[in-house]
């Protein structure tokens, strides 16, 4: 029996050593993961978190190989971060305004409503070893997230290690802001010119990690092929610190940059490039909401006065009988360019700001 007891005693050993060495090594491959998860935190019962991603996330490895589908994406991502473990991003459709304008003080703004049916959101935080600092916000059911399945448990976090590469719109700490938009059902983006292929939102992550200007912004872009995600078209709208906008389609694969006349610049579910597509889409409505509030001002509002456009021009309950989606504004931001930071209302809830420094220690 001493014997059996000792037996059984080196065989608990041996077991508990195979146990420990295998979460030290787990803990070793998912180190930047797992920090990632611990840090996700929940802000609003809306379905609103947060997230620090700090370290490489494996954007420059992407940028050697690229994607020119939603599935190429997922492949990377799911071998990169999640080690193999499943993943989907998808692009749902949306409906959204931008503007950009410049604040009493003389600080640049740049104002975003994301309009969609209901979904969860995150701020996800990155620090990439090479590259800006930057905040972005997620549409969290591009990743599979829904009202019943949240971020909440341990378990149900991994999927969220994929949102650096699911960015709909953010700030670096350049004060380069970008955002996306959904245009009209038109042939999707494909561009096939023989360089690195990129999708729309890892457009922005390319951005916010690599643009400190406009310039340099549409500089890279053209360094790229564009393939749309969700077989849907889009199109940006770019800002910096130094108060410079433009907005870049893509028509029938040719990439357009649109500079403003004025000060400011307006965008939303339309295209704006000259042309047989000239004002082909939706949004029109939104649009002189935005245009025509700033036109009062000559472009110069405060921050609240442009949250207050936004609010003006969100969706509510807006039915898209073609697809049968009920369009509401799910966040509305004002990033400061200046400042580099983002005011949120999540919800349509305009009554409680969130605000978000792209420097942590500023908070």
């Amino acid at each position: 029996m001493n014997n059996g007891f000792k037996g059984f005693k080196k065989g608990l050993c041996i077991l508990l050593g195979l146990v420990i060495v295998l979460t030290l090594g787990l803990g070793l491959v998912f180190r930047n993961e797992l920090k990632a998860i611990n840090s996700i935190e929940k802000v609003d019962d809306y379905g609103f978190y947060t997230m620090t991603y700090s370290g490489d996330y494996g954007f420059d490895d992407f940028l050697q190989v690229g994607a020119s589908n939603d599935q190429e994406l997922v492949n990377f991502v799911g071998k990169k971060l999640l080690k193999g473990l499943p993943i989907t991003i998808t692009s749902p459709d949306l409906s959204c305004t931008t503007f950009n304008a410049v604040t009493p003080d003389g600080e640049y703004i740049f104002a975003r409503n994301f309009d969609m049916d209901y979904s969860p959101s995150m701020l996800v935080h990155t620090k990439p070893l090479n590259g800006y600092e930057s905040i972005s916000m997620v549409n969290l059911a591009f990743l599979g997230y829904q009202e019943h399945i949240l971020p909440d448990k341990f378990a149900n976090k991994f999927l969220a290690l994929a949102a650096p590469y699911a960015p709909m719109d953010g700030i670096n700490e350049t004060g380069l802001a970008v955002a996306v938009l959904l245009l009209p059902e038109t042939p999707p983006t494909k561009q096939d010119t023989g360089k690195i292929d990129i999708t729309t939102s890892t457009a922005i992550r390319l951005l916010l990690d690599k643009a400190a200007s406009v310039d340099e912004a549409v500089a890279l872009l053209e360094q790229y092929d564009m393939h749309s995600s969700a077989n849907s078209c889009f199109h940006f709208q770019i800002t910096d610190a130094k108060g410079a906008s433009v907005i870049v389609e893509y028509v029938d694969n040719e990439m357009h940059v649109l500079e403003p006349e004025t000060s400011y610049q307006v965008c939303t579910n339309f295209f704006l490039t000259p042309g047989d597509k000239y004002n082909f889409g939706e949004g029109q409505d939104r649009y002189d909401i935005a245009i025509t509030g700033l036109k009062e001002k000559d472009g110069v509002i405060t921050a609240q006065q442009g949250m207050d456009l936004l609010e003006a021009a969100k969706m509510v309950d807006v039915l898209d009988k073609k697809t049968g989606i009920l369009y509401n504004t799910q966040w509305s931001a004002i990033y400061n360019n200046t400042q580099q930071y983002v005011d949120l209302c999540i919800g349509q809830n305009y009554e409680k700001v969130y605000r978000f420094n792209v420097k942590e220690e500023n908070n």
